[in-house]
């Protein structure tokens, strides 16, 4: 970093910090933003602030929203007996555009992850717990991530809930739409032929 101003190197370290983003994006974004006018770049940094001080996590969800209770859980014709779990924000985001579910959502803000020092406490089961106690619900779809940390979290999860007489169903893995089968892996193969269904 000794090769640029000082001021530079402190956005670039910045960018850096952001996933997904490597030294040379990093460096690529910082005189990016260098060559924008001042105006631009103030939009920029007000956005940036105006997005942390405005937003948070909903009461009943735990989604991010700038209203709380948020959107989706306002909404009275959404189906109250079915809540779909998910790993992030973005997920909701995700099921939201398919326009197929109806449901509420509950955004757990993780995955267990013993490696990573992640345990059942450090994401938003207990809330789950807590919601599936206070309200009639009849299935709980989990649609968290197939990883290793996704598939220990459905099963935790379902081991929690089952005992409740809620039906819990985990979303179906498999082959993608346009995907060619030489192509896919083994595990995703086996996840294909595991949740087919009769046509």
């Amino acid at each position: 970093m000794e090769y640029y101003a000082g001021p530079v190197a402190r956005l670039i370290e910045e960018f850096s910090k952001l996933p997904g983003i490597g030294k040379k994006t990093a460096q690529r974004l910082a005189f990016h933003v260098l060559n924008i006018s001042m105006e631009d770049a103030n939009a920029l940094s007000e956005a940036i602030v105006y997005a942390k001080e405005k937003t948070r996590y909903c009461s009943v969800c735990a989604n991010i929203t700038d209203v709380d209770p948020c959107n989706i859980c306002r909404n009275e014709s959404r189906q109250k007996n079915l809540i779909c779990v998910v790993e992030s924000p973005k997920d909701v985001i995700a099921m939201e555009k398919t326009r197929e579910f109806r449901g509420f959502y509950h955004v757990l803000h993780g995955a267990i992850s013993p490696m990573e020092g992640i345990g059942p406490e450090s994401i938003k089961i207990k809330e789950l717990i807590v919601r599936l106690q206070q309200n009639p619900v009849e299935e709980v779809i989990i649609a968290t991530n197939p990883t290793i940390e996704g598939e220990a979290t459905a099963m935790y999860i379902s081991k929690l809930i089952k005992p409740a007489g809620i039906k819990v169903t985990r979303i179906a893995h498999g082959v993608p739409v346009g995907g060619d089968l030489e192509y896919a892996d083994e595990v995703t193969l086996s996840k294909a032929l595991e949740g087919r269904r009769e046509i």
